[in-house]
């Protein structure tokens, strides 16, 4: 089955770069409008990582999910 991906570019805190929610096997992402263009690329990529590596099936920690997926960036 193959999922799709809805992208909004919506203001949000300033703290916040992106969000995604899951429904079923579709993913809603969520990009900081306020964020510079090559942030929000950023921010979609990350998010997209979660999305291809099956973060939100996980029962690890958020905080191991986390950290493993700002070591990629770097």
């Amino acid at each position: 089955m193959t999922s799709s991906i809805f992208i909004y570019i919506t203001d949000m805190p300033p703290k916040v770069r992106e969000t995604v929610v899951p429904c079923g096997c579709d993913y809603t992402v969520y990009i900081n409008s306020r964020l510079s263009k090559k942030a929000q690329e950023e921010a979609y990529l990350h998010a997209l990582w979660h999305i291809e590596h099956n973060d939100f099936e996980s029962e690890e920690d958020v905080q191991i999910i986390e950290a493993r997926a700002h070591r990629r960036e770097e």
